[in-house]
C-alpha cells in the first residue's frame, strides 16, 4: 500500500525528534507520557499512516507500544538500513534533527519499513525473558570471581550474591512460565518443541518467548529470524565463505546451546553432526547446522502438531 506521508522517529533518552515526509517537517517532544500523547496527535493531524523508528535498546519501547495502540503502522528498523541510506544519498552531517528526517524518508520509501507490532502480553514476555538471560549472565561472571579469587572473604561473598541471583532467576522463570502459559496452545507448543533433543525447558521458553512466530514461517524465514541463516559472499570468480548474521541473537545463542547437546547423542543429531565433520565442515560450522536444522525441526512440528521422530 502507498504511503502519502510518513513520519520518522529519532530517539534519544530525554527527548523524541520526529521529522515527516514528503514535507520535510521536524518537531520535537519528550520521551515521556505527555510527549508520546502529543506525538501521536500530531501524526494523525499530518496524516502520518506510518512511523519508523530504530532499534536501539529500551527507551522507543512506550512509543512503539503508544503507536501501535493508536492503530499506526509501525517499523523497528535495524540502524545499518537507515545508515545505508544516508550513504547512498551522499550525506555526511549527523543530527538528531537530520536523522529523523532520514529515518522519515525511509519510512516513505521502504515498504517493508513496518512489521506487525506484538501484543502488551507478548513484550511482557519478552522482557521476562530478557531478565532471566540478564540473572545468567550475572550469575555466570559471579562464578568467574568465585573461581579467581583467593581470598575466603570474597569468596563468601561471591556464593552469597550466587545464591540471591539464583534464587531471583528461578522467580522470573516462573514469572515467564506463567505468562507463556496464558498464550493459546502454549502448554501444548512448549511440550512440543521440548521433544527435539537438546531442547530443554529453558530453550524451549526461549524459543515461544522470542520466537512467537514459530510455527507460522517458512524454512528460510525460521533460519533468518533464528540468525542462522547463512550469507554468500561472491562477486565475479570469487567465492568467499558464507557466514551468518542478523536475527535475534538471543533465539540463536539458544540453539547453539541445544544443539552441543543434541550432538553427543546417537538418539539426537550425533550421526548428522559427525558427518558434517566427516566433510571436514569446522566444529563450530556443523554445530550452527544442526542449530539451523532444530530451529527447522521445531517451525515444522509446530505446524503440524507432531512430536519429534528422528529422520522425519
Amino acid at each position: 500500500m502507498t504511503i502519502a506521508c510518513a513520519a520518522g522517529v529519532d530517539v534519544g533518552r530525554d527527548f523524541l525528534d520526529v521529522g515527516l515526509a514528503p514535507s520535510g517537517q521536524v518537531f520535537r517532544v519528550g520521551n515521556a507520557g505527555a510527549g508520546i500523547s502529543a506525538l501521536v496527535t500530531r501524526l494523525k493531524r499530518a496524516g502520518a499512516g506510518r512511523v519508523v523508528l530504530e532499534s536501539i535498546g529500551g527507551y522507543g519501547a512506550r512509543l512503539v507500544r503508544a503507536l501501535a495502540d493508536a492503530g499506526f503502522e509501525v517499523g523497528v528498523i535495524d540502524p545499518k538500513r537507515i545508515r545505508a541510506l544516508r550513504i547512498a544519498e551522499g550525506k555526511r552531517a549527523k543530527t538528531d534533527r537530520l536523522d529523523a528526517k532520514l529515518i522519515a524518508r525511509f519510512a516513505l520509501i521502504m515498504q517493508d519499513a513496518a512489521r506487525p507490532i506484538p501484543s502488551a502480553k507478548t513484550f511482557q514476555i519478552r522482557a521476562l525473558s530478557t531478565r532471566r538471560r540478564q540473572l545468567v549472565e550475572m550469575i555466570a561472571t559471579e562464578k568467574t570471581r568465585l573461581k579467581q579469587t583467593l581470598d575466603e572473604p570474597i569468596a563468601t561473598s561471591c556464593r552469597q550474591i550466587i545464591d540471591l541471583l539464583a534464587a531471583e532467576r528461578a522467580r522470573i522463570e516462573d514469572d515467564l512460565l506463567e505468562a507463556l502459559l496464558e498464550q493459546p496452545m502454549a502448554r501444548e507448543r512448549l511440550d512440543l518443541v521440548q521433544t527435539i533433543p537438546g531442547v530443554g525447558p529453558a530453550v524451549g521458553m526461549t524459543l515461544l518467548a522470542d520466537l512467537p512466530e514459530l510455527g507460522g514461517l517458512s524454512r528460510r524465514a525460521v533460519a533468518s529470524l533464528a540468525g542462522l541463516a547463512p550469507h554468500p559472499d561472491q562477486s565475479g570468480l570469487r567465492t568467499g565463505q558464507a557466514h551468518i548474521a542478523g536475527g535475534r541473537p538471543c533465539v540463536r545463542a539458544a540453539l547453539y546451546m541445544a544443539a552441543l547437546s543434541a550432538v553427543r547423542a546417537d538418539s539426537g543429531f550425533k550421526a548428522e553432526y559427525q558427518a558434517l565433520r566427516n566433510e571436514g565442515k569446522a566444529a563450530k560450522v556443523a554445530l550452527i547446522a544442526i542449530a539451523r536444522r532444530i530451529a527447522v525441526a521445531a517451525n515444522a512440528m509446530l505446524k503440524s502438531g507432531q512430536p519429534w521422530a528422528k529422520g522425519a
